[in-house]
């Protein structure tokens, strides 16, 4: 149970009611603090929709984070993103293959990616070999935005765990051919 309420639109300023278009939990209950809300939104509409690095990359990279931190809410909601953007089953399962240490069937840039983004859950930053790998790949800007990406789905996690954001029934169906546990 969230630890605060959900709010409808009807219970929104009419200014802020656009940032409930997105019927999700997630935006239900950060727009208790409506700027902070738009804050949020737009951070996050940039790294979804304006940001130039590959979409699959970027949505293995925050289902790696998903999937390490335990985050039923972010894995879930972004396995069904990440496909919209051409995220495969095969992906996703070379992603909890390489997670356990084994091996897998993606593309090295992608594998690369991945460990940059368990290395930056487990122990703060990226290794200065992940980088450097990752950077023969990618330009200033990608691997900015990169970054930039693995940090703020850090943050979501945190947010989504601290305020126990419920997840919604459509999202848990991904559990039954994905289930976390015991990853950490």
């Amino acid at each position: 149970m969230a630890r605060l309420p959900y709010l409808e639109a009807d219970q929104v300023a009419p200014e802020y009611r656009d940032m409930l278009k997105r019927n999700t939990n997630l935006h239900k209950l950060l727009v208790n603090s409506p700027d902070m809300a738009r804050a949020f939104n737009g951070v996050g509409g940039y790294i979804r929709f304006k940001s130039k690095l590959d979409p699959r990359l970027r949505e293995l990279a925050i289902l790696q984070v998903g999937w390490l931190e335990q985050s039923e809410y972010e894995f879930t909601h972004h396995v069904k993103i990440g496909k919209e953007f051409g995220v495969t089953d095969e992906d996703i399962k070379g992603l909890i293959a390489e997670t356990s240490g084994q091996p897998s069937k993606l593309e090295p840039l992608a594998k690369a990616i991945l460990k940059g983004a368990r290395e930056m859950v487990r122990e703060l930053a990226m290794s200065e070999a992940t980088f450097a790998e990752i950077k023969q790949h990618l330009s200033d800007e990608h691997m900015t935005d990169l970054v930039l990406t693995i940090a703020f789905y850090c943050a979501v996690v945190r947010v989504l765990a601290t305020m126990q954001i419920d997840n919604e029934p459509y999202y848990k169906e991904v559990l039954q051919q994905y289930p976390l546990q015991g990853v950490k």
